[in-house]
């Protein structure tokens, strides 16, 4: 049966909506009060003037419903059923992050907590959001600072020989290692810092208070200091609050700029009355464009599952499933929530500000498209949810044919820029191999590694390189990026293990698909958008270290298969063989060139030499000896 008559057929009743290909592939997902009248408006052709719906129609060869109660039921069904199957005619987020979070593990043995931007049911507590998002980073530092409970990627379900860095600068209480915490100790922070998350601060000082003072009494004096210092910066943290509490409702005001199929979207947070923060958002597959769809769709997956829900919602229009949506968002929030649009006044004049920020945003992402290395760098950071804002990254690519010739590079990006003078070269010798080059390449010849193994090679290039910053007593950078996926991750961070380095960011980027994998949140890969500067940036370094790697690769091929030609003919030594090379590009033509030319460059006696060598081999042999990639 034809989807046009299985649309007449369809009941009046309300429900969701599924268009299928002739492969069954979801291509949209509505809801309607009605389902036979909204199903069959797609099959007529008075509806095609429209663009999208003509597109659309055109593709369906099968369609799906499910009959639900009411309207509001129909509304989160289809809100789950496109977060399932992100069909390619609905309006999508492209970066579907939700808010700040802190997120406390409370079911592990030593809980931390973590700054994200997606809640998961896990077993962890998630306190926020928080707006703007450096005010959760500053509440984590507050953390780490007074409670010493860290946020690392640690395995802490065993024990290793040292720390990192953040027990020596007293960020950390060290479980990672037996030892320098107890239990007690430990879950005593992790209580505190719960307390103070969850907002019962009167609890948690209270508690200290009378901490302080058992200390005191048994003469345990640093330790009742280091309690009245937390005392007197809580209770100042109290102070500022009450100082800065200012009446006002809580709104959030989203607008857009369009030039299908680019379109940019800004959403600004106004609580008690200031702008606290704002969130960006852009798409670039919108060829047919409708704000009667735009803003609704973008409504439903910023706020149908939102942990918080502020009283007024302003929009630059209309809508049909507006007071729907009011409903909905009511009954989760437990407070009244209005959808409006301001035609006049000072609420007007601030949707129009916002408007012109979302044209500024398009400006920026899809025309200048160069923010600042430091704006690029927060947004780095923010993006792979690292502990702060990334300044130097050290990238790693690996490079051979057939196992043949492996060598691996490294280049650095410092402050927004290649830094060139720290490049470094490797080559791929097997297990344990100690030697590292410098961007000049110079080193002894030794036999290459005879396996095609990439994440063998990755393991080594990285180890030497981290054995070196050990043994130099040199800081490690802010990101370890390495040119694969999960594979070579693993590889890295294995070989960061066994020279004892915990806690080191290190991320991945897959060939192709350009996903970024980061160690520890395998599970959440991060897809970023084609016109993403933070995604251009990581590109830049994946192609830089690629680069740098096949070029030092051709030359050693290129050194190993010319040298056969030339090597052991008196007199000429690996220098005089390059200046021939540099002269005349090849072997073949070396030979060519004939005995005069040849003088030109080196000594007589030496050109005849080398004449006489190369006039005994076929030419087959010199091609073959001069062959590269």
């Amino acid at each position: 049966m034809e989807p046009r008559e299985i649309a007449a057929l369809l009941p009046e009743s309300p429900g969701v909506y599924l268009f299928k290909d002739a492969g069954g592939n979801v291509l949209y997902v509505g809801k309607a009060a009605s389902l036979r009248s909204r199903v069959r408006s797609y099959f007529l052709e008075s509806s095609w003037v429209n663009a999208k719906t003509g597109s659309l129609a055109r593709e369906i060869a099968d369609l799906e419903t499910i009959l639900v109660g009411n309207e509001r039921e129909a509304l989160a069904l289809e809100h789950n059923l496109i977060k399932q199957y992100r069909p390619k005619f609905n309006v999508m987020l492209r970066d579907d992050k939700t808010y700040p979070y802190i997120k406390f593990t409370a079911a592990e043995k030593y809980p931390r907590v973590y700054f994200t931007r997606r809640i998961k049911k896990d077993g962890s507590l998630y306190f926020g959001p928080y707006f703007p998002a450096g005010l959760a980073r500053r509440i984590l530092h507050f953390v780490h600072k007074r409670f010493l409970v860290p946020s690392c990627t640690v395995d802490l379900t065993r024990s290793h020989p040292r720390p990192c860095l953040q027990y020596y600068i007293h960020r950390c209480l060290g479980p990672c290692v037996t030892g320098l915490t107890t239990d007690e100790r430990y879950s005593e922070a992790a209580r505190d810092v719960r307390l103070f998350l969850e907002g019962r601060r009167h609890d948690l000082m209270k508690s200290l208070e009378e901490r302080m003072m058992a200390a005191a009494e048994k003469e345990q004096f640093e330790q009742a200091a280091a309690y009245r210092d937390l005392l007197r910066t809580l209770e100042d943290i109290e102070e500022r609050q009450r100082i800065a509490a200012v009446q006002g409702d809580d709104t959030d005001v989203l607008a857009y700029y369009a030039e299908p199929p680019l379109v940019a979207a800004n959403l600004f947070h106004l609580r008690g009355g200031r702008v606290v923060d704002r969130r960006e958002f852009y798409w670039e597959d919108l060829d047919e464009f409708d704000p009667q769809e735009f803003v609704p769709a973008l409504l439903k997956q910023l706020y149908l599952e939102a942990e918080y829900l502020p009283k007024a919602i302003h929009v630059p229009i209309d809508f049909e499933d507006r007071e729907l949506l009011e409903e909905t968002l009511a009954e989760r929030a437990g407070h009244k929530v209005e959808i409006f649009t301001p035609q006049r006044g000072s609420k007007r004049s601030f949707l129009d500000l916002v408007q012109s920020n979302a044209k500024h945003s398009f400006e920026q992402r899809f025309r200048v498209m160069k923010p600042s290395s430091k704006a690029i760098g927060e947004a780095l950071g923010n993006a792979l949810v690292l502990p702060e804002e990334p300044r130097r990254i050290e990238s790693f690519d690996i490079s051979h044919i057939q196992g043949s010739d492996t060598v691996a590079s490294m280049v650095v990006w410092e402050n927004g820029h290649m830094k060139k003078s720290d490049y470094r070269k490797f080559i791929i010798r097997g297990e344990g191999g100690r030697r590292e080059e410098g961007s000049d390449g110079q080193a002894g010849n030794a036999a290459p590694y005879s396996k095609n193994d990439d994440f063998a090679s990755m393991r080594e290039a990285v180890t030497r390189r981290y054995r070196r910053l050990q043994e130099e007593k040199k800081p490690l950078p802010g990101l370890i990026l390495i040119d694969g996926g999960i594979g070579q991750l693993h590889a890295a961070a294995q070989a960061l293990d066994s020279l004892q380095i915990i806690n080191q960011p290190l991320a991945s980027i897959a060939k192709k698909e350009e996903i970024l994998y980061v160690f520890g949140q395998e599970d959440e890969p991060i897809v970023l958008e084609h016109h993403s500067p933070v995604l251009h940036l990581i590109q830049q370094i994946r192609d830089e270290t690629h680069r740098f790697a096949v070029t030092f690769h051709r030359a050693r091929r290129a050194k190993r298969q010319t040298k056969s030609a030339l090597d052991g003919i008196p007199g000429i030594g690996p220098r005089t063989a390059q200046k021939l090379l540099r002269e005349f590009g090849s072997v073949s033509n070396v030979r060519r060139a004939g005995l005069e030319k040849i003088s030109a460059v080196i000594p007589r006696k030496t050109a005849e030499k080398l004449f006489e060598q190369l006039g005994s081999l076929r030419s087959d042999d010199l091609r073959t000896d001069n062959q590269t990639e």
